[in-house]
């Protein structure tokens, strides 16, 4: 068994995903950690990803800022009349206002679509993304590794991890030099690692503590694959 990560598809198309996980030889006994951000800004937007991960028993997600983005405006998908348009707050609709502008429109288009043909859907996505942990710990050969979207806001090495904030997982933009835990590897996406260095546009960014797995898919690089085991990375 072997345990890989990748994070920040942002709308991927499922056959890409598949054909990463094939030039991994990724197999039913291996594990997938999906760390944050399967949805917005392209193509269908991640609902077929979402779709498919409703499905498989040895992949998790992990939440992303923009999957809690997207929970704070299932508000949409309740039946509109006329009562529930005014009862549509100047909060809720700085919400959907905010998630549309981050690349939402496209994922609720998709999600709208699904409906038509499957009604549950809906619920069943919007359920599993509830359900979705802001981190994992997993130990993997003789590493430990914390797994979470975006690093760790606020941090402290006192701190458990049960005291941090959502937002801490979700928003954190942690410096090049920024140092985490000495005897865990975080590891995190969120941050595109072009913006760190230009020359690490498309690839992932190892430091002392932490390492960076968003090579930019948003942008159009390939996405990256990361074993945990070996620390070997893949490439589409």
């Amino acid at each position: 068994m072997s345990v890989y990560v990748t994070s920040d598809l942002h709308g991927l198309e499922l056959c890409k995903l598949k054909a990463l996980l094939q030039k991994a030889e990724f197999c039913s006994k291996d594990w997938l950690y999906i760390l944050g951000d399967a949805v917005d800004r392209r193509n269908d937007g991640g609902v077929e990803i979402l779709k498919w991960l409703l499905v498989q028993p040895n992949v998790q997600l992990i939440l992303g800022n923009h999957e809690a983005m997207l929970l704070s405006c299932d508000f949409v998908f309740n039946e509109i009349t006329n009562e529930s348009l005014d009862k549509l707050s100047a909060e809720k609709t700085a919400l959907l206002f905010n998630y549309i502008q981050n690349g939402g429109a496209v994922t609720l288009k998709a999600l709208k679509d699904a409906m038509k043909t499957d009604p549950e859907i809906i619920l069943d996505i919007l359920n599993y993304l509830r359900e979705a942990p802001l981190y994992e710990t997993v130990c993997v050969g003789d590493r430990d590794f914390l797994l979470c979207h975006s690093g760790l806001d606020n941090f402290s090495r006192e701190k458990k991890l049960s005291e941090y904030d959502p937002h801490d997982f979700l928003w954190a933009r942690p410096q090049i030099d920024t140092v985490y835990f000495e005897d865990i590897i975080t590891v995190f996406g969120h941050t595109p690692t072009k913006f760190y260095r230009q020359s690490l546009n498309g690839r992932i960014l190892h430091t002392q503590t932490w390492i960076d797995i968003d090579v930019g898919a948003a942008y159009g690089n390939p996405p990256a694959l990361l074993r945990l085991d070996d620390l070997t990375e893949f490439y589409l």
